[in-house]
């Protein structure tokens, strides 16, 4: 069974049937992705402007990270989960779109970048946190993933219309 083929199992279950036929259902977990995307993005872009020392140059690393972790990993379930629902109800139309590939690729980046940070930097801030320069690897990965992120949201605004209004 192909991707496509796939896509349109999903597209003509019953929850994506339900979802795009629904008055209420739709908006509201548009809503609720928009909504987890600013939370999980928007914490995201501070985190990584300070990773690349364009921002609150004066914050230790791990003053931010402890506090925002659980509030962006909230948004990114919330976000993740409302995604694929909203890929079910319209799977068949958004696999042909030539953005959503890029989107996913992205997506799957990011993901990389943020395991290789928490993995190999997050866990050791104390070692490197203070240092009057952050380490490179460190910078790249928060300039790695703004950029990354940044794809994933224009990405996601272009389905609409690049879809012919979906």
């Amino acid at each position: 069974m192909s991707f496509i083929e796939i896509a349109q199992v999903l597209y003509d279950s019953n929850i994506g049937t339900a979802l795009r036929e629904s008055v209420y259902a739709f908006p509201i977990v548009e809503g609720s992705h928009l909504i987890g995307l600013a939370f999980s993005v928007g914490l995201i872009l501070l985190i990584d402007l300070r990773l690349a020392g364009l921002f609150l140059r004066k914050v230790p690393v791990a003053d931010l990270l402890q506090p925002l972790r659980p509030w962006l990993l909230g948004g990114f379930a919330l976000t993740i989960s409302t995604g694929i629902l909203l890929f079910v109800a319209e799977a068949a139309k958004v696999i042909i779109i030539p953005v959503f590939p890029l989107k996913i690729l992205a997506i799957t980046l990011a993901g990389i970048n943020a395991l290789w940070f928490e993995f190999k930097w997050a866990r050791r801030t104390s070692e490197w946190d203070e240092a009057p320069v952050i380490p490179n690897a460190v910078r790249f990965a928060g300039l790695a993933s703004l950029g990354l992120w940044g794809v994933v949201v224009i990405c996601g605004r272009l389905i609409p219309y690049l879809g012919g209004g979906l």
